[in-house]
């Protein structure tokens, strides 16, 4: 003890080569590590060359990529691009990995504004946005002597957010650009003997996926679940010479001692990991937007689909409610907008755009690949709160028939949507007061109001909640608005403390899991750059072989390392 602070132990175990003939990692070239984060360096004076915050599908991607699978285009394939197909065709030898990035993004466009994204997107899937299915021109060949020590953590398993999704609804984007690389996820489907229903997939599903993936790949052994990072700060050189790096605290959930009725209780502990290079991949459905206005706060206001999912269960909602009030336009708003309608629970629906306005989500989607979210639509579209009729008496009689002066035969009974009006209060009567752009007030009694209008990551291991990081150093970072400012082809935070800092996925303005593959493809490519120009140094030479030479010569000297606080 010191300083009123446990001393843990930090064990370090090469493991065997596993016989598991679905991998295409050759058994001889399979050392990992597995490490118990417990509140040290993983080995005294040791950096990792890697460490991920976020075990979605953003890390799982750039942990496939760092663990020496490697992207080459095909001899025998070509991409529909002629001028891509030329550029490629130009270093054929040459890995995507070593390629020029920025040269071969040149005069590509697509549904992303992140280059590589595009890039990477046009060769995992070309012409897709066409409806077409053409081959991947790639291929990926195992190569563990590029592989780089890196470590994932992550809060829960593998996968991230998507295990806390709701599990039945589809999912917005289609099966195979939901998918990673070397991992067919319609081949995965049919071995579950399921077909993938309207060439979409249910978040469960997706969530399965990932996690079966991560096993598949082989890439267990450099995730560590159940853990919450504290703090990411930027760590000077020291006087002998140890470059600048990056320290990672945090708190690891262990499973304690067994209770005589066979549970367990779960303890935190602390741990605390050098890097080299850090990649923020957290996503951003941490902490859910909030209107900030009076009110806010009561007991009836949720701001997750999940509260309205438990007040389900527990049967506080039927035909017979006080309407739901919906406040948001975005899909996760539609989606409680058509559980509740599934119920027969009146719904009040109250956004700030206009139904026709393009940059609303429902006028972007397929009609026929989106039938669900079209329907929310046609609702918001012809079930508008009438100005000329006094708004408080089709609340009144929301269910009923005859609210509407002349009901056509696509009105949709039970819902009242309020186009251009925002909330301006919450009473504890739970009445709310909506306003309209003109001015116009109107008082809705309701059952529940849900406010569904975004989410913030939660950035509190950075100071001031990775603020200065953003485009907009003094806003609150979103995926939409105030994403982090990165280098467009390599994925580096422009104003981080250091060199090595990275980000990747929604914290980037990549919510789509098609595109956020390319920050893994521009962050692997650059560190594996910067891993060939220090390879000529002797202590400076991390690769995996290297590495796991040094770790296993300490091992030998000490079986078991105690490390100061």
């Amino acid at each position: 003890m010191r300083g009123g602070r446990r001393t843990h132990e930090t064990r370090i175990e090469i493991l065997s080569p596993q016989d598991d003939s679905r991998n295409r990692i050759p058994a001889d070239s399979r050392r990992t590590v597995k490490m118990d984060l417990h509140d040290k360096e993983i080995i005294s004076g040791e950096i990792l060359p890697v460490v991920i915050i976020g075990n979605g599908p953003s890390g799982i991607c750039l942990s496939y990529l760092l663990s020496g699978y490697t992207p080459y285009l095909s001899p025998e394939a070509s991409h529909p691009n002629p001028l891509l197909n030329s550029k490629l065709r130009e270093q054929p030898h040459l890995s995507l990995l070593e390629q020029d990035l920025e040269y071969l993004c040149e005069g590509l466009e697509g549904r992303s504004s992140n280059p590589v994204a595009v890039l990477f997107d046009s060769l995992l899937l070309p012409d897709s946005d066409f409806g077409l299915d053409h081959t991947s021109p790639l291929e990926w060949r195992y190569e563990p002597e590029r592989a780089i020590p890196h470590l994932v953590l992550g809060k829960g398993p593998p996968g991230g957010a998507w295990h806390a999704m709701e599990g039945s609804m589809l999912t917005l984007s289609l099966a195979n650009w939901m998918e990673l690389p070397g991992l067919k996820l319609k081949d995965w489907m049919r071995e579950k003997r399921r077909n993938v229903r309207n060439d979409r997939a249910t978040p469960a599903e997706i969530a399965s996926y990932y996690q079966h993936y991560v096993s598949q790949m082989s890439l267990e052994q450099s995730f560590a679940c159940g853990t919450t990072v504290t703090s990411v700060t930027r760590q000077p050189g020291s006087p002998d010479g140890s470059p600048p790096c990056w320290r990672v605290t945090g708190l690891q959930r262990r499973e304690g001692e067994e209770l005589a009725d066979g549970s367990s209780v779960s303890e935190e502990v602390p741990f605390s990991l050098l890097a080299h290079n850090v990649v923020l991949a957290t996503g951003t459905h941490d902490i859910p937007a909030r209107l900030g206005v009076e009110g806010e706060s009561l007991p009836f206001v949720c701001h997750s689909f999940w509260e309205l999912e438990a007040a389900i269960s527990r049967g506080e909602l039927d035909q017979s409610s006080d309407p739901v009030l919906v406040v948001g336009a975005g899909l996760t708003a539609a989606d409680a907008v058509l559980a509740a309608h599934h119920l027969n629970t009146p719904v009040y629906h109250a956004f700030r755009r206009s139904v026709t306005d393009p940059g609303l989500i429902f006028n972007q989607l397929p009609k026929l690949l989106y039938p669900e979210y079209h329907k929310v639509h046609q609702m918001m579209t012809q079930q508008q709160q009438r100005p000329s009729a006094p708004a408080q008496d089709q609340a009144q009689n929301l269910n009923d028939n005859s609210t509407s002066s002349s009901p056509s035969p696509s009105s949709y009974t039970g819902y009242l949507s309020f186009p251009r009006h925002r909330v301006v209060a919450f009473r504890p009567d739970k009445k709310c007061i909506l306003e309209s752009e003109s001015g116009q007030r109107t008082v809705v009694q309701v059952s529940k109001a849900l406010v569904l209008i975004g989410a913030h990551p939660n950035l509190s291991f950075l100071e001031n909640n990775g603020r200065p990081l953003g485009i907009y150093q003094n806003e609150t970072i979103t995926c939409r608005r105030n994403p982090i400012e990165v280098d467009p082809f390599t994925n580096s935070v422009v104003a981080a403390g250091g060199p090595g800092m990275y980000a990747m996925g929604p914290l980037v303005g990549e919510n789509f899991v098609r595109f956020l593959k390319g920050g893994a493809l521009a962050i692997a490519s650059n560190i594996a750059k910067k891993q060939r120009e220090e390879s000529g140094r002797e202590e400076g030479d991390l690769t995996i072989e290297g590495l796991m030479d040094r770790w296993e010569d300490r091992q030998a000297r000490a079986e078991v390392c105690v490390l100061d606080s």
